[in-house]
């Protein structure tokens, strides 16, 4: 930014109050200077921004916008300005268009270290804020289940047993088991904090001597490690298309290989039964005639007991109910005629 620049737009508006220009025109032109301002403003912030960072801290300049100043002292220093910047114009020298985007790009490279620094920050607060509130959840969860076991074990008794010696011991119990635990408690997490204390000074001893040997990783490496991230992904996605096809034939394999294993079955029953086939010899006439005279012996002898069967079946209905009939006559008459004693 050169003080030609600067001077550009007071001539400008000193012009139009000569001119006397339109109020509209007046309008647009403070419009437009408000703009340039508020950008010449910002720009001017990230110079001083940028300078402040180069300067110590007790050698830095007050900032153009905290430097206070009344309306005629402003005037009185943008003459002064003006007069001076009209005698030594040669003498001006600005930043060119690559220094001041070299400039903006230094700048920007420190907003994104402060950005990711503090997201860094903001996400190790929310984590430890995230700890605190699980364990307070945990601690709410153990007063809930020492209150409930309290209640349980020694309101019911007490309640019951007022005054009595055994309320008192199961009270002073309850007291000392409660103390036990904790200490329990205590002793376990003493030694998860000494151990995670070790786990830590080996983490950070890892960490110092990858940085002592430089291996620690910059964004070439990142990016390789993204490059071959990529590749490996495509190798896997590869890999797995061909497993799939791979068990697709695997499957097709296994049908056929079933086909063939009921063929082998089908043909080994085929095999047995013409086997049985060419083995069998027919009897002679005289045995099956035999066979069948006696067969049919066997079957008149069956219809007969059956018949005999049916008979006795009858015959026993018959002396059931003669049964029945004499039992009922002997039951009337001692009913009639009661024996004498």
């Amino acid at each position: 930014m050169t003080d030609e620049d600067s001077e550009t737009p007071v001539s400008e508006l000193q012009g139009g109050e000569e001119n006397e220009l339109p109020v509209i025109q007046l309008c647009g032109l403070v419009e437009e200077l408000s703009y340039g301002n508020s950008a010449l403003k910002t720009e001017t912030e990230m110079f001083e921004k940028y300078y402040n960072k180069l300067e110590p801290g007790d050698q830095r300049h007050p900032r153009l916008s905290e430097i206070k100043i009344s309306g005629a002292e402003f005037a009185q220093l943008r003459g002064r300005r003006r007069s001076k910047s009209r005698i030594g114009m040669d003498r001006v020298i600005g930043l060119s268009c690559d220094q001041k985007c070299e400039l903006v790009q230094k700048e920007l490279e420190d907003m994104k270290d402060e950005i990711r620094h503090m997201r860094a920050n903001a996400e190790r607060d929310l984590q430890h804020h995230e700890a605190i509130v699980e364990e307070a959840e945990i601690r709410w969860a153990e007063v809930q289940k020492a209150v409930h076991e309290f209640k349980k074990d020694i309101l019911k008794t007490v309640s019951k047993k007022k005054g009595s010696i055994l309320a008192t011991q199961k009270v002073m119990k309850y007291i000392e088991d409660m103390n036990r635990r904790r200490d329990n408690m205590k002793d376990k997490l003493r030694l998860k904090n000494v151990s995670l204390k070790v786990q830590r000074k080996k983490m950070l001893l890892q960490l110092r001597q990858k940085e002592e040997v430089g291996e620690a990783l910059h964004e070439v490496d990142f990016q390789q490690l993204k490059i071959e991230n990529a590749q490996f992904l495509e190798t896997i996605e590869a890999k797995n298309q061909e497993l799939i096809q791979l068990k697709l034939a695997s499957g097709n394999t296994l049908q056929v290989l079933n086909t063939y294993k009921d063929r082998a079955k089908a043909e080994a029953v085929n095999q047995k039964l013409r086997k049985q086939l060419a083995e069998f010899r027919a009897p002679q006439v005289i045995m099956y005639v035999r066979e069948k005279v006696l067969n049919g012996d066997l079957e008149k002898t069956i219809k007969m007991w059956e018949r005999k069967v049916e008979i006795a079946e009858m015959s026993l209905k018959g002396y059931r109910k003669a049964w029945n009939k004499m039992k009922t006559t002997n039951e009337q008459l001692q009913a009639i005629c009661p024996p004498e004693k």
